[in-house]
């Protein structure tokens, strides 16, 4: 995270206008339970068509009421239906694709790296999808957070190698939803490398190593690293919402650890020659130590309704011998993928054939919610279980679901993984979160190289940002992510804040806080995504922004959405701290000779004037036109609002077009929520509008 850098943009000398009151409510905290189920027929496909009333839930023996169901059927959301909303996180196939560095080989890793991209071709757009990878040394490393970004997925795989061995080669950006900045131009553009990128030699030498650090580590230790590694992960992921599936590529441990050796020539020489209580029971029964660190890890999968699907990339080599380095390997990843509900794939030519039976039977997901009595849901993590029952239903069906969830864990008490996948799914989601209430204004501006400058004005409300900090430093996250409308992740910003009340404290709490950050995007269509976390208490609040960025080098006049000024000294101003590489361009929100920082959510009062500013690019020379509509949030209009005082002001240095007027909505507007569409026009005839949110703070008082 990058270190706080306060900007005092009061300084700037903003315009005067009469102040507007923005006004937050609380969100209240409730506990809601998501129980995502899959039914499943006799016949071994999804049952369609259930309803609410098709389901009974219990909580131990307590039954309870649903206060929200949703079907989810993906074979009604066609691979091509691009535009198709996406479904509810929890009713979303997540799957985590974990490459075993230390119970594989060379030859089976980069098999299974073939593997995985056959496995990435055949999911549906909605699926999201994780890529980690294991090691006996450092355990499970996650190198990209759950994501439908196809592009950053695929480059995850390809880094595969380098990532578990050389930290400096990790993605800078700290929720890893990107692991390589542009994706489109670095994907697939490698030369002289293996099946996904990485340098052959190099993967060698870092499996090479890793193989001789397994080597000296005893075979029940390495197996109570991985347990202890994979429960770990377990956990984390029960706090992730919807159906979770570990794609696990290993060769797998030597499953005697388990059973004893199964070799019946081993079995008697063994016994001939030694005395009973001279046999190694380990290698003749098996280790009940390692049994109980197994079954302990496969607790925690089922507990976090997390299902192992095992690739055998021993399997996967067919016709190669002599590489596996434990025997009995199938037989442990058969067994840990049975325990939890998955299966095996065993080959590479049933490998596509096994991928699309287990999508098929995972395409028809029943979200069934519901609200646990306060008293019954203590905040300590502890687990509760579940029972879901099927009223009449088909009969030889079966119901596939979570057996219980845990209580809500203090944020306190999470790792780090844990904060991270909570931020990175709400981010992944798309949907607004309030429990602190945001507003974003993005524009964008021109600058050199084709790639438009987009400041980012976000303003947190201060009770929010503040309710329940144990201390008087609030320690405060910001994340903002584009997203393309395929869902691929272009480029971010975050920075870590660390505020201290005493001195901050009364602003912050009067209105809030505006962070001042910005994007480079080139033309098209952004999904901004912004996130703004107390890092104390794990309150955060999202909200979705559309964005588009026009051809702004030249041709057809451009209009941006109308600005607001705000005085100064009104929120607690903080601007990002520079980054590595950042371009230097000129302070945009500028009018004349005048600097000014516009509203994030313009709060006007009914009739009330204000001074709009407004830039555009390409009109024509002469006189300008302007006028304005109001509409509702839903898009019906309401009537015109009263622009007066129109003026075109000298251009600045950089082309664009600069306008300021005086608005106003019509005296009579009830308070809420509307949209200012405001539509200019140059001498040649040439029209632009432009759409900006607002909100009527009031009715004005009679003169």
């Amino acid at each position: 995270m990058r270190s706080l850098c306060i900007l005092l943009l009061a300084a700037l000398a903003p315009l005067a206008i009469p102040a507007g009151a923005q006004t937050f409510s609380e969100a209240t905290d409730v506990v809601v339970v998501e129980v995502p189920v899959q039914v499943i027929g006799s016949d071994g496909k999804p049952v369609r068509g259930l309803t609410a009333d098709h389901f009974e839930v219990y909580e131990g023996r307590k039954k309870q009421s649903l206060v929200g169901f949703e079907a989810l059927d993906l074979a009604s959301r066609p691979a091509a239906e691009g535009k198709a909303p996406p479904p509810p996180v929890a009713a979303r196939r997540h799957f985590l694709m974990m490459f075993d560095f230390t119970f594989s080989s060379l030859t089976g890793l980069t098999k299974a790296r073939e593997a995985a991209l056959t496995f990435v071709e055949q999911l549906h757009p909605s699926d999201v999808v994780s890529v980690a990878s294991y090691t006996a040394d450092k355990g499970t490393e996650v190198l990209l957070q759950f994501t439908g970004d196809r592009g950053q997925i695929l480059a995850g795989i390809d880094r595969l190698g380098l990532h578990a061995f050389r930290r400096e080669d990790q993605a800078p950006d700290p929720l890893g939803l990107i692991v390589v900045d542009d994706v489109f131009s670095t994907v697939g553009k490698s030369s002289g490398t293996s099946s996904g990128g990485i340098d052959s030699g190099e993967m060698e030498r870092v499996i090479g190593n890793e193989l001789a650090r397994t080597a000296l580590i005893t075979r029940e230790r390495s197996v109570a690293n991985m347990t202890r590694s994979y429960g770990e992960l377990a956990r984390m992921m029960a706090g992730v919402r919807g159906r979770k599936y570990l794609v696990l590529f290993s060769e797998g441990f030597d499953a005697s650890l388990l059973s004893g050796t199964a070799d019946t020539d081993a079995q008697l020489a063994m016994a001939e020659g030694t005395d009973i209580w001279d046999i190694n029971s380990t290698s003749r029964f098996g280790s009940t130590k390692t049994v109980s660190q197994v079954e302990e890890m496969l607790e925690e999968f089922r507990r976090a309704d997390f299902v192992i699907q095992a690739v055998d990339v021993a399997g996967l080599r067919a016709g190669v011998v002599g590489h596996a380095q434990f025997t009995g390997g199938k037989d442990s990843l058969f067994l840990m993928a049975r325990e939890t509900g998955g299966e095996l794939f065993e080959n590479t030519n049933q490998l596509d054939v096994a991928v699309a039976k287990v999508l098929e039977r995972t395409s028809v997901t029943y979200v069934l919610a519901f609200q646990p009595d306060a008293a019954d849901v203590a905040r300590d993590g502890k687990y509760h279980r579940l029972r879901i029952e099927l009223k009449n239903g088909p009969k030889g069906a079966h119901l596939v679901h979570r057996p219980g969830y845990y209580a809500p864990q203090s944020y306190d008490k999470r790792s780090p993984l844990e904060k991270a996948l909570v931020a990175g799914q709400a981010l992944v989601g798309g949907e607004d979160l309030d429990a602190i209430r945001l507003a974003v204004l993005a524009a964008p501006f021109r600058a050199e190289g084709g790639v438009a400058y987009v400041p980012v004005l976000i303003e947190a409300d201060g009770l929010g940002l503040q309710q329940g900090l144990p201390s008087f430093r609030l320690p405060v996250d910001v994340y903002a992510y584009a997203f393309d409308p395929e869902g691929r992740v272009r480029t971010f910003f975050s920075q870590a804040l660390g505020l201290d009340l005493v001195k901050v404290g009364a602003t912050l709490q009067r209105t809030g806080l505006k962070f001042f950050g910005h994007l480079d995007l080139p033309p098209g269509e952004w999904s901004l995504r912004v996130l703004v976390r107390n890092g104390a208490t794990g309150a955060m609040g999202v909200k979705v922004a559309t964005v588009h960025v026009p051809e702004l080098a030249a041709g057809d006049p451009v209009l941006l959405p109308p600005f607001f000024p705000e005085p100064g000294g009104r929120w607690l101003m903080v601007r990002e701290a520079p980054r590595q590489g950042d371009r230097t361009v000129p302070y945009p929100f500028t009018a004349g000779n005048r600097t000014y920082v516009p509203a994030s959510l313009p709060v006007l009062g009914a009739g009330d004037p204000v001074l709009m500013a407004l830039v555009g690019y390409h009109f024509q020379p002469g006189e300008l036109r302007a006028a304005a509509r109001i509409l509702t949030a839903d898009g019906r209009e309401v009537g015109a609002g009263t622009i007066e005082g129109f003026e075109r002001l000298d251009p600045p240095a950089d082309g664009s077009d600069r306008m300021m007027a005086t608005f106003a909505t019509p005296a009579g507007l009830q308070p809420g929520d509307y949209l200012l569409m405001v539509t200019v026009t140059d001498s040649a005839g040439a029209s632009q509008t432009s759409v900006t949110p607002f909100q009527v703070a009031g009715i004005r008082s009679p003169a």
